[in-house]
């Protein structure tokens, strides 16, 4: 059954991606891609539900379905679905690439095929080719508009991220040869092989090979000072793209360095590792915090308040235990499901009020009522306010950072989560009440594929803001279990 549904999850994007680019039409490609979106989000719940009993394994070992990689799997269809929707109102809006959407479809897919494939990668090196690839194909995406600050920014971002999995490539070849001490020049490097061999391994030669996959996937991730592509990309990029980069590429990514960390605890320098990455998740709240506040684009403070969040994350990994790793995989949903609604919603008024800049967008909730009501929400969720889902995730991180006794990052992360708070919605606060001397001039309509899939990400916000299922306790426990022992 698992075996099924991966073949769901790998055939249906792909499908979709070989129908846009053999039948050149938009309404072929809008439904192609929304199709498999839904089929990729029923099959993703439905292995998060049986990875329990695993892990289990396809293909040669080179293949794994395990509980650290199906959760990644189902933030990352959860966004890709919730983006499809909203793409189909949005895209039709680029008249001038109304020819060329059948190519931002098939780009679109296999982008989530790329991100999808590295989270059941088994194989070190397989990880990484994947996760090479999420940069290629997105970065097409990134400068798809043919804008000047589109191209400069896609530019950007290959540069600077290909720069960064260099690093990781290198970390990992020292991974391998730290292996090959102990297991000979040829073995399978397999995430179990590596764990179960790294209490062998040299102890300085783990810690500098840590090290630079986490430089190198921390690049990827957003941590600061590895974040600088991340403005420009977020912001350049159509929003359904800025969705999947922020709400599942990170994911994806942070998905590596989570495995190698399981790996340096295993080698006996899990205190090595976990502060270098606890440290590095309070630098992005403080860089994040910093640009937040004086902030003048819009997207760009969507940018940097997904910078802010990898580090909460990074945290919560970073604390470890049983608080610390459900805190985490809990924000890693959240933070899906509420960046993708902020992302929406400021392509919605970029487009209605024809600016980026934030002194340029006026009296939303008076012009738009229904939307500027969920976009607020939105905004106050992404702040980490109640009764929202990552008031919550961040309430356990904070707890499991108390029991691992970082009570300096905790003390960090608190204040700077004020900070956060009050300079993104102060920006809110002059979107919303301040009036434009244009006040009285009509604003387009917004489309309803754009307005209902804040809809749907809203209201699993609120519910898990409100309700934390027992059973997710339970799953998270056994992925904390999991990931220090290899067994649930």
């Amino acid at each position: 059954m698992v075996g099924l549904l991966l073949l769901v999850i790998t055939i249906a994007p792909a499908a979709a991606v070989v129908g846009c680019l053999v039948f050149h039409k938009r309404s072929v490609a809008e439904s192609l891609n929304l199709i498999s979106s839904i089929l990729v989000f029923v099959a993703a719940v439905a292995i998060v539900v049986l990875s329990r009993g695993g892990p289990y394994l396809f293909w040669g070992n080179y293949v794994v379905v395990d509980m650290p990689g199906a959760w990644v799997t189902l933030c990352t269809a959860i966004v890709y679905l919730l983006a499809s929707i909203y793409a189909i109102g949005y895209m039709r809006l680029l008249q001038e690439e109304e020819g060329h959407l059948w190519r931002f479809y098939a780009l679109f897919s296999g982008f989530a095929l790329t991100v999808l494939v590295s989270t059941v990668m088994n194989n070190a090196g397989l990880y990484w080719i994947a996760i090479e690839l999420t940069t290629l194909v997105s970065t097409f995406l990134v400068g798809f508009e043919r804008a000047a600050e589109s191209v400069e920014a896609a530019w950007k971002y290959i540069i600077i991220v290909s720069g960064g999995i260099s690093l990781a490539l290198l970390g990992t070849v020292l991974f391998y040869w730290s292996g090959s001490v102990v297991l000979g020049p040829v073995y399978d490097m397999t995430w179990a092989t590596l764990q179960q061999t790294a209490s062998k391994m040299n102890p300085a030669l783990v810690s500098l090979a840590y090290l630079l996959v986490l430089i190198g996937y921390g690049t990827k991730v957003g941590l600061a000072p590895m974040h600088t592509w991340l403005p420009d990309a977020h912001s350049e990029s159509p929003a359904p793209v800025s969705a999947m980069l922020s709400g599942a590429l990170l994911n994806g990514a942070m998905l590596g360095i989570v495995r190698y960390l399981a790996v340096a605890d295993s080698a006996g320098v899990g205190p090595f590792a976990r502060g270098v990455l606890v440290a590095l998740g309070v630098f992005s709240l403080l860089v994040g915090a910093l640009f937040i506040v004086r902030q003048d684009g819009i997207k760009r403070l969507m940018a940097y308040s997904s910078v802010e969040h990898m580090g909460v994350v990074a945290l919560g990994f970073g604390f470890g235990g049983i608080f610390g790793v459900s805190g985490a995989l809990y924000h890693m949903l959240n933070h899906s499901l509420n960046k993708s609604l902020m992302f929406f919603g400021a392509g919605n008024v970029m487009r209605s009020f024809g600016t980026k800049e934030i002194a340029g967008i006026r009296d939303v909730w008076g012009r738009y009522p229904v939307q500027g009501s969920l976009w607020l929400a939105g905004a106050v969720a992404i702040t980490g306010a109640p009764p929202f889902g990552l008031f919550l995730s961040e309430l356990v991180i904070l707890r499991g950072g108390m029991e691992a006794r970082y009570g300096w990052a905790v003390a960090a992360m608190l204040v700077l989560l004020i900070v956060i708070f009050v300079g993104f919605l102060n920006h809110f606060r002059e979107m919303y009440f301040q009036s434009s001397r244009d006040s009285e001039s009509r604003l387009p309509a917004v489309s309803k594929w754009c307005v209902a899939p804040m809809w749907l990400a809203l209201a699993p916000l609120l519910l898990l803001g409100l309700w934390w299922p027992p059973s997710m306790w339970e799953h998270f426990s056994a992925i904390a279990h999991f990931l220090v022992d290899g067994s649930p």
